[in-house]
């Protein structure tokens, strides 16, 4: 039997389908069509739904059951990889370096995946949303070259992860760990990392269901926090000094 799915409207502020309506085989599978413009970002990630397809699909759109999130206080990196951070010269900044980030994770090779979910309509999106202050990336360097790093969208006191990348070993998980750390201490506590893997998992993330996860965001979400740049109030973080 054909897959029947909502077809949004032209408007990017009509209202999303509501999430708990999403399909259960292929998990999440929530609507399609519509397009990427901010206001139609926006309005999906604040409800807990992303934008999910590949080169020549439709434009998918997404709310999975259950979620995968983050505690901003429970990340786990392991003892073995905290003694070598004792001897790393990594440096974590924010926003310096956004198209950077979001190419090499679309370029960084994943498992079972023939291409890139991040297509040039999706770089350009972010690009746009991170030039207005509501997507950001977490930048991972040794010296001048890039090693790690991860971008995500931020709606309130709520951060939306997308990708992250390691260029050399470790750089993703100190992306997400030097991250989780600056946002628990802004007061932030969650943060969306989608759909489970034994990678993210091993990391301390946790499988919310997704009406749990809904009724958390609407909370988070509607709490003010000014769009920009996160460059300064990020500053630089010696990755030494997630060792503790």
């Amino acid at each position: 039997m054909p897959i029947r799915l909502s077809q949004l409207p032209v408007d990017p502020g009509a209202p999303f389908p509501d999430p708990r309506t999403a399909l259960r085989e292929p998990d999440g599978l929530l609507a399609m069509g519509g397009d990427l413009s901010p206001a139609r970002l926006l309005n999906a990630y604040a409800h807990g739904i992303f934008p999910w397809y590949s080169e020549g699909q439709p434009l998918l759109w997404w709310s999975p059951d259950p979620r995968t999130v983050f505690r901003t206080d429970s990340v786990r990196l392991s003892s073995r990889f905290r003694r070598s951070l004792r001897r790393c010269n990594w440096v974590v900044t924010a926003d310096t370096a956004f198209a950077q980030v979001i190419d090499a994770c679309a370029g960084q090779p994943r498992p079972g995946q023939p291409g890139t979910w991040i297509t040039s309509d999706m770089r350009d999106a972010y690009e746009e949303m991170h030039r207005l202050g509501h997507a950001h990336s977490v930048e991972v360097r040794d010296g001048t070259d890039l090693v790690g790093g991860l971008y995500g969208v931020a709606i309130g006191r709520m951060f939306f992860g997308e990708s992250m990348v390691s260029l050399a070993s470790g750089g993703s998980k100190v992306a997400l760990a030097a991250l989780a750390r600056r946002l628990h201490a802004w007061g932030w506590p969650l943060l969306d990392a989608q759909v489970e893997s034994p990678h993210l998992l091993g990391l301390g993330a946790e499988s919310w269901p997704r009406q749990r996860f809904l009724g958390v965001v609407d909370g988070l979400t509607s709490q003010f926090e000014p769009a920009g740049r996160w460059t300064s109030r990020f500053g630089e973080m010696p990755a030494a000094g997630l060792a503790g």
